[in-house]
C-alpha cells in the first residue's frame, strides 16, 4: 500500500459526501457547540469547518510521502518504515472500532491518527524533538479535530496512538538515536511547502484560536 492509495480512498469518500452532504450537516451542529477559544471568522461556519477537515485528511497521504521521501533520502528508511505502515494502515486497513465510519467523518478521524502518530513521533527523538518540526499550528490543527471528532472517542483515539507508539519505538533506545541526517532532510525545500501548508491552514479557513485560551 503507498499514499496514492490513501488519496484514492479519500477521493471516494468526498465523491460520496457530495452526493449526500450528510457530514456537512454534522458540521452545522459541531460549529455551534465549539469552545469560546475558537472562533470561525467566515460567515458560514459549517463551511468553513468543512473546508479545513477536507484540507486536513488530504494532507495526511502527503504527510506521509514526505516523511518516507525524507527518510529514504537520509538512509534511515527502516527506522520509519513502520511509522509510515503504520500511519497508511490507519486508511486501508482501520480497526474494527473504526470500519461504521466509512464517510469524511471515518476519514478525519483517521487522518487524525495518521497525523497525532507523527506529532508523537517527533516527540520521542531528541534530534526531531529539538529540531521543532511540528509547528505550532499543526498542534492547533490536531487539537481541532480533536474536538470536532468529540470526547471521550477523542481521547480513546490519543490512547491507541500511544500505545501503536510504544510498539514501534517505546525504548530509551529510539529517543537517543541520532536522527540528525533526517531532520536536515527534513529542513531542505521537499518540507517547506508542507510547512506553509499548516502555517496557513487555520487561516485560510477563516478559523482563529484566542490567544491565551484553551480547547479543554
Amino acid at each position: 500500500m503507498t499514499p496514492q492509495v490513501v488519496l484514492e480512498i479519500i477521493d471516494q469518500a468526498r465523491r460520496k459526501e457530495a452526493r449526500s452532504g450528510t457530514f456537512l450537516r454534522q458540521l452545522h451542529e459541531k460549529a455551534a457547540a465549539l469552545p469560546s477559544a475558537v472562533t470561525i471568522e467566515g460567515y458560514q461556519p459549517a463551511t468553513c469547518l468543512f473546508q479545513f477537515v477536507v484540507e486536513y485528511i488530504e494532507m495526511a497521504p502527503r504527510l506521509i510521502e514526505c516523511v518516507e521521501a525524507c527518510a529514504r533520502e537520509a538512509g534511515k528508511a527502516d527506522l520509519f518504515e513502520p511509522f509510515v505502515n503504520a500511519a497508511i494502515r490507519y486508511f486501508t486497513q482501520p480497526s474494527a472500532l473504526l470500519v461504521r465510519y466509512d464517510g469524511l467523518d471515518g476519514l478525519l478521524i483517521r487522518a487524525y491518527l495518521c497525523h497525532r502518530l507523527m506529532e508523537e513521533m517527533y516527540e520521542n527523538n531528541r534530534c526531531t524533538r529539538a529540531s521543532e518540526l511540528v509547528d505550532i499550528e499543526a498542534t492547533r490543527a490536531n487539537l481541532l479535530a480533536h474536538q470536532l471528532i468529540g470526547e471521550p472517542f477523542a481521547n480513546e483515539l490519543d490512547d491507541s496512538v500511544t500505545i501503536t507508539l510504544l510498539q514501534i519505538a517505546g525504548t530509551p533506545d529510539y529517543y537517543e538515536l541520532n536522527l540528525d541526517p533526517f531532520v536536515e532532510q527534513v529542513n531542505n525545500a521537499a518540507w517547506d511547502w508542507m510547512r506553509h501548508y499548516w502555517e496557513n491552514l487555520l487561516v485560510r479557513n477563516h478559523i482563529r484560536f484566542s490567544l491565551g485560551s484553551r480547547l479543554f
